[in-house]
């Protein structure tokens, strides 16, 4: 059992191979791994972003007198203006893209909240196809660019603001009511 001088080189340069093949595809699984994370994380933005617009606009539509806006985002929690609080969101939600809840907020002319934005200034991935109402976000440059406020009037536009204005809408089909003022949840089953 002689062994000739260059069959060990050639079994390690197969190794080598054998290794930085096994590598590249470890590196691309996750790289797939993590775009479906973060496609993940821009449906969770769609859907607590229109859980906001729709907390607002009940907000303002059950004002006493002229329609008002909210203050500050724990108002959602629990509308202390009338004798029974009522409430129009469960929790302030996290920002899915920042992981906290960190809204950066739209204020109105009265300076009460008519909108919430993302504040990562991530790029998405999604960029064109949205659903119904959110068709101004296609061609956002950043996450921060998609804000999220009720219509008014039968506008479907955001008031200008110092990034790229974009309608509110639905993440899921827009004929889903959304949740009762007075009620204690929303009418999706999602968190």
């Amino acid at each position: 059992m002689c062994r000739t001088a260059g069959s060990g080189g050639f079994t390690y340069v197969w190794l080598l191979v054998a290794v930085a093949l096994m590598a590249a595809g470890l590196a691309a699984i996750g790289e797939v791994a993590s775009t479906a994370a973060k496609r993940e994380r821009e449906a969770e933005l769609l859907f607590v972003g229109d859980q906001f617009a729709r907390a607002i606009a009940e907000y303002s539509a059950s004002s006493p007198g002229a329609p008002q806006y909210p203050r500050k985002l724990e108002d959602l929690l629990a509308d202390n203006r009338y004798p029974n609080a009522r409430r129009y969101l469960r929790r302030i939600y996290p920002d899915p893209m920042t992981g906290r809840p960190d809204w950066g907020l739209v204020r109105g002319p009265g300076g009460g909240i008519v909108g919430v934005h993302s504040q990562s200034m991530e790029r998405p991935l999604k960029t064109a196809n949205f659903p119904q109402g959110y068709e101004s976000f296609a061609g956002a440059t950043v996450y921060s660019a998609w804000r999220f406020g009720p219509a008014s009037a039968g506008s479907r536009t955001m008031p200008e603001s110092t990034a790229r204005p974009a309608t509110p809408g639905s993440a899921q089909k827009s004929a889903t009511p959304g949740p009762s003022p007075g009620s204690s949840g929303s009418s999706a089953a999602r968190p």
